[in-house]
């Protein structure tokens, strides 16, 4: 197989060539590095890759697969994780000038289970400054691109995430989630992105941003993949006292189960208030599909769904703000202007309404709850309510309505957040610029088997997953 053939399989695909030595991991690993060597230039979404090192951790999985066999569902395969996942020893600079130099003495949760699972990481990637932005500028770092058309975004602040898996140099990515920052870099790059429910997977070891509203999450090419990929980092973790002791479950047992009898529910408020036609018409085509399938579909009044989004925005800038607030006192000149405003916005809050907005998240959660879970089993909703911009049209410098357009950007994916509700990004077609939509399905709390049911059947009924930007 040539390189770019080896690039071209899914992870599982990958995996279980590796698995029976139909592909060594240093072949697969070649071909990874070979890819990221020949278009890393156009799309600037590594931060850093040390091939070296990324063909050494090759050898060792292929020596321990000869003498005794895989380690694990990911044994092997080469991927590559937003630079705000920390591992002892190494430079994890956050896409940030201030973190250039920084060295943990940690090594995160996330990428622990991963390397028990037998996977390889060949890279760092490029990353909003901070994780501050859903875009994905940077302006200290410089802007990934999307490989569907590197003029326009690739969505943030997971923006290497979603351009290097999009554009095949690796098989799969870790990202983070504070207000849509893995469902819209799905969204823009055409993959599948799960924000599992909070407590589900252990954020220790990851940057924080925002203390309730983080979550760590992968961005992957197929639904199975994305699916096997979140089963490896999923559970309680003694390092993350968040971190749920709800059973995981097996993600893959039901997977090809389809959807005849659920209930999907569409929102009648909200969410499809501000949607641009040709995003709502690929959405309404999703939802007749799910019906064709044996879905039954309602209408359904989300309560208090404007208010999450506002209280979600309280938590993100006070929590934010704090974290950073030493940063922004003693070298506010070391942040791209865009990361610093987005920031001090969170010392204008007052007390109260941070304390408001912490106590009202039971109460809304449980309103959610009981209103759209009773008559149905998964809400579908837009990711992003417009075609993916360019990048001159998201800049803050050229655009007067920037602020408007990163509220609108958000919208759909923030109350999620809030909720701590799980909600996967699927892609569903293309806009009339040839850039990927899609949109996300929600499921109750630590139900996300029957999110990754619904999208596989999808996926299956309508190959979604089957194209690929070409470079």
């Amino acid at each position: 197989m040539s390189a770019d053939e080896i690039t071209a399989l899914s992870l599982t695909d990958v995996a279980a060539k590796i698995a029976v030595k139909e592909l060594s991991a240093v072949e697969v690993t070649e071909a990874s590095l070979d890819r990221i060597e020949r278009h890393n230039e156009a799309l600037n979404c590594i931060a850093h890759a040390d091939p070296e090192d990324a063909l050494a951790q090759a050898q060792k999985a292929d020596e321990t697969l000869a003498k005794d066999g895989p380690v694990g569902p990911l044994h092997g395969v080469p991927l590559a994780h937003k630079d705000m996942y920390y591992r002892a020893g190494r430079v994890s600079a956050c896409g940030s000038k201030i973190r250039a130099d920084y060295v943990p003495d940690i090594t995160s949760s996330a990428l622990k289970k991963l390397d028990a699972a037998g996977a390889l990481e060949v890279a760092r990637l490029q990353m909003v400054e901070f994780a501050t932005g859903p875009t994905g500028h940077n302006e200290m770092a410089g802007t990934p691109r999307n490989p569907w058309n590197t003029d326009h975004i690739t969505g943030g602040s997971s923006s290497g995430s979603g351009s290097a898996v999009a554009g095949r140099m690796v098989y799969g990515a870790l990202g983070s989630d504070t207000g849509g920052s893995i469902r819209i870099p799905a969204y823009c790059n055409g993959l599948v992105g799960m924000k599992a429910t909070y407590g589900r997977v252990s954020r220790y070891g990851a940057m924080p941003l925002s203390f309730s509203l983080d979550h760590v999450g992968p961005l992957c090419r197929t639904v199975t993949d994305c699916a096997v990929f979140t089963q490896v980092i999923a559970g309680n973790d003694p390092d993350d006292p968040t971190t749920s002791r709800e059973p995981v479950g097996d993600y893959l047992s039901d997977i090809e189960g389809g959807v005849r009898g659920l209930r999907l529910g569409v929102p009648k408020n909200h969410f499809f208030d501000d949607v641009d036609d040709e995003v709502r018409e690929a959405i309404q085509a999703s939802i007749e599909i799910y019906q064709k399938l044996g879905a039954k579909i309602v209408e359904v009044e989300v309560p208090g769904i404007k208010h999450g989004f506002a209280l979600g925005e309280v938590l993100g800038r006070v929590e934010a703000a704090t974290y950073h607030s030493t940063w922004l006192r003693e070298r506010p000149e070391d942040y791209g202007t865009q990361t610093r405003n987005r920031l001090m916005q969170g010392f204008y809050y007052p007390g109260t309404r941070y304390i408001e907005a912490l106590n009202l998240r039971g109460q809304l959660l449980s309103g959610f709850t009981d209103e759209v879970f009773s008559v149905a089993d998964i809400l579908i909703a837009p990711s992003v309510p417009m075609a993916v911009p360019t990048i001159a049209e998201t800049d803050m410098s050229a655009n007067q309505g920037f602020l408007d357009m990163i509220a609108r950007f958000g919208s759909c994916t923030r109350p999620f957040n809030f909720l701590g509700l799980p909600a996967l990004g699927l892609p569903c077609g293309f806009t009339g610029n040839g850039l990927p939509t899609g949109y996300q399905i929600v499921g109750r709390s630590f139900d996300e088997a029957t999110l990754f049911r619904a999208a596989r059947a999808f996926e299956r009924e309508t190959g979604c997953t089957d194209n690929a930007p070409a470079l």
